[in-house]
């Protein structure tokens, strides 16, 4: 097996450059290709990148063998035509997230990605924190017993993208995103939040999305036609007795929320910063955790703990053979599962059950 992936990256936008600027630093990643509509700019991030070859038209760089691998960086609606492109090309797949506007488009992504036997990836970044990978250490080892309740809960105070001063038009116009504050950073957090708890089946959704603050600038709303929800929330129960409370806003009147927690029957946990709450000889108990410490310690003494210091240092590592490749696809999948069904909850005002969710019009209440 060769020591280099040869990847071409399609989409040299915001996320596209971040991405580039991240494999630059990996030495077994290889630029090749990139493509992109927007010529004079894939021809400048070309030339400040060093990359050889540019393309208008990404079936062009799909039709090159010597490329292995290609990372799809465009907005949420195009993940799902682009990506199966890429894998029925022979290639392997890396895509933003959320994996895609609907579940039932993630669906396509992920089977097609079975059929071809091809590797496909999503950008979960969350998982890889160093607070992650030890509360996983922490479950895994029956620390906490056995799980049975779960919370996200993200707020901004005002951070809408565009409206509110950052990020382009694209993000909060259904047309291109297809989605709001779920697709653009719930998905980060429901993600996290299956992983840490094996991914489990989705039984019922019941949740809502709010798009109601009226602190917009005029004419920003006016040109970025802005139809998307600043607000999402649910009620999610999973297999094997276990609810899960989530709340994402871009905006809300409220002092900024910013954390996530997992309880079993033996402890709790809260992420970042990382605690552990339990009882200790009849004595309520909290306990901190040297994150640092202990991560600086792993990656003396285990040299793979580095293979999962980041989505695409975990890519290029899978791929090289080096460690297993996360199931992101399918923890994304199951994400895409439950904002599916938080969007029809609402869509319909009441819980919405798998079934009801599988047999849904796509997008509905977004289209």
């Amino acid at each position: 097996m060769s020591d280099k992936i040869r990847l071409g990256i399609i989409g040299v936008g915001q996320i596209g450059k971040h991405h580039l600027k991240r494999y630059q630093s990996i030495p077994e990643a290889e630029i090749v290709a990139v493509a992109d509509i927007r010529e004079d700019e894939a021809q400048r991030v070309a030339q400040e990148f060093g990359i050889p070859s540019v393309y208008t038209n990404y079936h062009d760089l799909l039709a090159r063998d010597d490329i292995t691998s290609v990372d799809v960086c465009l907005h949420n609606r195009l993940h799902r035509p682009i990506t199966v492109d890429v894998l029925q090309a022979g290639k392997n797949a890396y895509c933003e997230k959320p994996m895609s506007w609907t579940y039932q488009e993630a669906k396509v992504m992920y089977d097609t990605a079975k059929a071809t036997g091809k590797m496909l990836h999503i950008q979960l970044s969350t998982l890889y924190s160093p607070t992650t990978r030890t509360a996983k250490r922490l479950i895994d080892g029956g620390n906490l017993g056995e799980l049975y309740y779960a919370k996200a809960s993200h707020y901004r105070r005002r951070g809408r993208p565009f409206v509110d001063g950052y990020g382009t038009q694209a993000f909060v116009n259904t047309s291109t995103s297809g989605g709001g504050a779920l697709l653009d950073m719930g998905v980060y957090h429901i993600s996290r939040i299956l992983y840490l708890l094996g991914n489990p089946k989705v039984l019922t959704v019941s949740g809502s999305t709010y798009q109601k603050l009226d602190n917009m600038y005029p004419d920003r709303r006016q040109t970025s036609k802005y139809n998307v929800e600043e607000l999402g929330m649910a009620v999610i129960r999973l297999a094997g007795g276990v609810t899960f409370f989530m709340e994402e806003a871009w905006a809300i009147h409220s002092e900024r929320l910013e954390n996530d927690y997992l309880y079993g029957s033996k402890g709790g946990l809260r992420l970042d910063p990382l605690y552990y709450y339990t009882t200790l000889g009849d004595v309520e108990m909290d306990g901190s955790f040297d994150v640092e410490q202990t991560d600086w310690r792993w990656h003396q003494c285990d040299p793979s703990t580095a293979y999962y210091d980041d989505s695409q240092t975990h890519w290029i590592s899978a791929q090289l053979g080096r460690v297993p490749l996360l199931d992101t696809a399918g923890i994304a999948l199951n994400t895409a599962f439950i904002t599916e069904g938080i969007y029809i909850s609402g869509h319909l005002g009441r819980e919405v059950s798998a079934q009801d969710i599988e047999q849904a019009a796509p997008g509905l209440g977004r289209v």
